[in-house]
């Protein structure tokens, strides 16, 4: 999988691509800002669910306060996936648009041209991502886990809660909009008491890195080659970005 370096650094080398083949269109364009972190902070923080006490006694199953106002500020001021650019600009970005100033719009708009150069289809790492979430499917069935899932639910029944599996408290339909209610704020809390009292993140961790690892035995042909082409995109992302 990409680093998240190496994601930065062919992110920062898409916005060159795009701003050069902008400019040679003639037209002023200003990449979005970058969103801001929010959530998780690594691809293991929360995937078993929630786990710090103290924010959950604050905010429930909700991320933190400051975290989410600072992202929904950036959202505000256009930091999408896209631009901030005029409807003529986006055309000439997806390439709905054949010619701009006279000039030709490379097929797939400036986007589309970026994406080819440094081989967006590559850093998608698309066969790790789909063992990754295979092997997450498959652990939640392995006996220890679904033992470990039995003694949690045990104990957030004993203090009145009927959840079956540690995912089914945080994506309970009663538990959205922005503001956490009380009533979320004490399941979320008993939820990481249990948590800790059965161990259960641990033993969904460990069973899950077992399949993982057995996956990357098994592709590592696979694995290997989708490595290469991220590298090579990499060092291409990293020529454009120093200019060489």
């Amino acid at each position: 999988m990409p680093t998240d370096e190496e994601m930065s650094q062919l992110a920062q080398a898409k916005k060159i691509l795009i701003s050069d083949c902008m400019e040679g269109l003639g037209l002023a364009w200003t990449p979005a800002p970058d969103l801001p972190r929010v959530g998780p902070k690594t691809l293991t923080d929360w995937r078993y669910g929630i786990h710090d006490e103290g924010l959950a006694a604050v905010r429930g199953y909700k991320v933190d306060a400051a975290e989410q106002q600072a992202y929904d500020a950036a959202v505000e001021k256009g930091a999408v996936d896209g631009s901030t650019a005029t409807s003529i600009d986006a055309r000439a970005l997806d390439g709905r648009i054949e010619k701009v100033n006279g000039r030709k719009v490379p097929a797939d708009g400036c986007v589309g041209a970026a994406n080819k150069r440094i081989d967006a289809n590559a850093v998608q790492a698309r066969t790790a991502l789909d063992l990754a979430n295979a092997a997450f499917v498959k652990s939640q069935q392995e006996a220890e886990v679904v033992r470990a899932f039995a003694d949690w639910s045990a104990c957030m029944k004993r203090d009145g809660y009927d959840y079956k599996e540690p995912l089914n408290a945080s994506d309970d339909p009663k538990f959205t909009g922005n503001t956490p209610s009380s009533q979320e704020i004490a399941t979320a809390t008993t939820d990481i008491a249990c948590r800790e009292r059965t161990d259960v993140a641990r033993i969904w961790f460990q069973a899950e890195s077992r399949l993982q690892k057995q996956a990357i035995e098994n592709h590592a042909e696979d694995l290997s080659a989708e490595r290469k082409k991220i590298d090579s995109a990499v060092r291409t992302a990293s020529e454009i970005v120093t200019g060489q």
